[in-house]
This record gives C-alpha cells, structure tokens and sequence, in this order.
C-alpha cells in the first residue's frame, strides 16, 4: 500500500478492532480503519485507545491505513514507546 502516493499524518487510536486492526482518529476528525506495520508486529508493540500514532494513507483510499509509528510523536517524526 505504502508507496511513492503514501499520505503520512497523525491521529490518535480511538479503538481496537481486532489484534492487528485499530480504528484512527486524525486531526481534522477523519476516522479510518489503520492496520500494524511488520516492525511493530515484530517487536510486539502494543496499542490501547489514546496512543499517538504516525499513519500512513494510500492516496488512492483514505479509509485505511497502516500504523508505522507510536508513541510520543514530535515535529520531526522520532518516536519512542513509553509504558
């Protein structure tokens, strides 16, 4: 999905659809169904409702997305995942 048309914005997890699938909120009020990148998945991140997370959205289908980062987000995109 993620490509050279790839949108990436932030939102905030407003629920857990299933255990890879949450649904997003972003700033403007857009809400979109947003699935875990593989490095996430792979190092077992776990999301709850509240958590920051940086998305990325084809520009062809702005219903769904994939989470490539959490935690605190910053204006130059670092990341780091607190407990």
């Amino acid at each position: 999905m993620p490509g050279k048309d790839a949108i990436e914005l932030e939102g905030t997890v407003v629920e857990i659809v299933s255990d890879k699938l949450f649904r997003v909120e972003l700033a403007n009020g857009h809400r979109l169904l947003a699935r875990l990148s593989g490095a996430l998945r792979l190092n077992f991140i776990r999301l709850l409702p509240g958590d920051k997370v940086s998305v990325e959205l084809s520009a062809y289908d702005l219903s769904k997305g994939c989470i490539t980062r959490s935690g605190q987000l910053g204006d130059n995109h670092e990341s780091t995942r607190v407990s």
